[in-house]
């Protein structure tokens, strides 16, 4: 028989505690499936006496993770205890110094120091494999660095933050605000420690900025991700929007085009009857659109034990067959340095605004957005509460630049009350 996997396994809460079980209760099956036994060696986390629902008698304790990754009977050091920096990069470090691969679902660590990363694990012929990183338990990084090899993408778009979607389809299904919505996520355990992570989409935008970085060739480029969080989202937005036949999400898309490398995480309107449009609750979908393949969809849970643990030991696997391909789907060195864009793509604009009740309101706001080059597309007017008259509209396309200069001329007019919102409205 081959010799065995070993593993040194550094974080034991939700994930690493399901990658332990999956060991624990699919030995077998993983020695088929791998051609070699996979095993534990050794173990850390922050408490050694916690109990955590799963024996872990038979593997040596490490208190420091970068003795961890060191250990002459680890061959793969599995980073499961997150952060940008820290013990997490430092034991990552480590482990590459020490000839090991590593399998990690940091996807902070990644979006931030990933371009030093895989060059130096290249450098030393070791692998860094992140499937877990992006969207759970939908294999996303394998469909674009080994499914879609032959393709020139197009496009990669998604919902990526399981707890933003859920706090938003809630929203309409409960018709409770978002503060209520806010509240029962981070109950049920939905929400990071930091909850500006998931809600201004800071998690997403790591995950956009990975799958950015394969789909174009260029080096992780975190900081080039517009972002924007859901927090200014009402549960007027959340009607109005699906009066006009459509839903709001908090959606991530990367495009290259002529003028860069467009990447932004923002609330967005989509088609309610897209595959976008009718994802619901706590799950994660993927859209990559290929030269040749044309639009795929990928779908599945984007949190959890099951679903992450999943994706952490399918990586575990591929090691242990002996797959091994560059971190980005190119070797590192080949990486361009992401050409930012200046300007984003064209599109239409949901936008929502508060009209005082008076005579030539709605003629200062359409002569306001004709002087800045936004054409309306339609209009949707409804009834007055105390002199103020909602108005929705979604404009023909336009660039933000130009939006923007209505906007703050609407603002400038005695016309509305309030700041109007503006939402792009992205096909699908």
């Amino acid at each position: 028989m081959s010799q065995p996997l070993r593993l040194g396994i550094a974080g034991l809460g939700t994930v690493g505690v399901g990658v332990v079980k999956i060991i624990q209760q699919q030995a077998d099956l993983l020695t088929m499936r791998t051609g070699r036994p996979v095993t534990i060696s050794a173990i850390s986390a922050r408490s050694r006496g916690k109990d955590r629902g799963v024996d872990l008698s038979a593997y040596a304790w490490e208190d420091d993770p970068v003795a961890l990754a060191k250990r002459d009977d680890v061959d793969v050091y599995v980073e499961l205890m997150g952060g940008s920096n820290g013990p997490a990069k430092a034991s990552t470090l480590a482990a590459l110094d020490a000839g090991k691969d590593v399998v990690t679902a940091n996807k902070a660590l990644l979006a931030l120091h990933g371009q030093m990363l895989a060059e130096k694990a290249e450098a030393a012929g070791r692998v860094i494999r992140y499937e877990a990183a992006v969207a759970g338990g939908i294999p996303v990084i394998k469909a674009l660095t080994e499914g879609l090899a032959g393709n020139k993408i197009a496009r990669v778009m998604g919902v990526m933050n399981g707890t933003c979607n859920y706090i938003l389809t809630r929203m309409e299904a409960t018709g409770q605000g978002y503060n209520a919505l806010f509240d029962e996520a981070n109950k049920l355990g939905y929400l990071e420690a930091d909850p500006n992570l998931d809600v201004g989409g800071i998690d997403a935008g790591h995950k956009l900025s990975l799958l950015s970085s394969i789909a174009f060739g260029t080096q992780v480029d975190f900081d080039g991700v517009e972002l924007e969080g859901i927090q200014r989202i009402t549960l007027e937005d959340i009607r109005a929007a699906a009066d006009m036949g459509y839903r709001v999400k908090l959606l991530g898309v990367a495009q290259m085009t002529e003028r860069g490398l467009e990447q932004r995480m923002s609330p967005c309107l989509v088609p309610a009857d897209s595959p976008l449009g009718q994802l619901e609750g706590g799950t994660n979908m993927v859209v990559i659109e290929g030269d040749s393949v044309g639009q795929i969809v990928l779908r599945g849970a984007g949190a959890g034990e099951g679903p992450t643990a999943s994706a952490v030991m399918g990586d575990i696997c591929d090691v242990a067959r002996g797959f091994r391909y560059p971190v980005f789907g190119q070797p590192a060195s080949t990486l361009a340095q992401a050409p930012r864009a200046q300007s984003a793509t064209p599109a239409p604009y949901y936008l929502r605004m508060s009209l005082r009740d008076k005579p030539g309101a709605l003629a200062k706001v359409a002569s306001v957005l004709g002087e800045a080059g936004v054409s309306i597309h339609r209009m949707r007017q409804y009834d007055h509460v105390d002199d103020i008259a909602p108005v929705l509209l979604v404009t023909h396309e336009t660039t933000r630049a130009d939006l923007d200069t209505a906007l703050e001329g609407i603002a400038n007019t005695d016309a509305v009350t309030g700041a109007p919102v503006a939402l792009r409205i992205e096909t699908v």
